[in-house]
């Protein structure tokens, strides 16, 4: 990657030997892989068999979980929150690990569309959920700095599955609580 970097410093008409760039193809490389480290993580050892016996049957959520990712079109970034709600089945999962899971898949070149349906279709895998509801607010750098160059606009994208699609009021409390 490393190697990459330096022909798109050249690229650009820069000399990539100077004072400032002279680190920056093995920086780029080592920054590149840390934002795209959800390729090398695996679901099965995040989760890691933090899925517990309980008999809550109430509306579990999990708000403002800040999120970075990188456009798979344009390879820049977005960012912003998810909100992830479930109603459980007698099994609930650790805290953790629902943040853990956002970042597995953000953490991938991705569409905030798609991000947003592997989380839901992820936790509602591990945990039997009732119902899930996923919800993601993101700002996109491929619209503010280039193209319409919009500054304040933010993406919005949900996904519900099971009671959270199927009863208006259950979609409805989610939605309510995650103002």
């Amino acid at each position: 990657m490393e190697n990459f970097y330096k022909k798109i410093i050249e690229k650009l008409k820069e000399d990539p030997e100077r004072e400032g760039l002279r680190d920056t193809p093995q920086r780029a490389a080592k920054a590149f892989q840390y934002l795209t480290k959800g390729y090398a993580e695996n679901i099965d050892e995040v989760v890691n068999n933090a899925i517990f016996e309980s008999d809550n049957d109430e509306m579990i959520i999990v708000k403002d979980i800040e999120l970075y990712s990188l456009c798979e079109h344009h390879l820049l970034p977005f960012f912003g929150k998810c909100h992830v709600g479930y109603l459980p089945d007698g099994k609930i999962i650790g805290l953790s690990k629902v943040s853990r899971i956002v970042d597995v898949f953000a953490r991938r070149l991705q569409v905030q569309e798609n991000l947003t349906k592997q989380i839901a279709e992820t936790l509602m895998r591990y945990t039997n959920a009732k119902g899930v509801g996923v919800v993601i607010e993101a700002q996109h750098l491929c619209t503010m700095m280039r193209g319409v160059e919009k500054q304040n606009s933010k993406m919005k994208t949900s996904c519900m599955l099971g009671l959270f699609r199927g009863n208006h009021s259950t979609r409805l409390e989610f939605l309510n609580l995650i103002k």
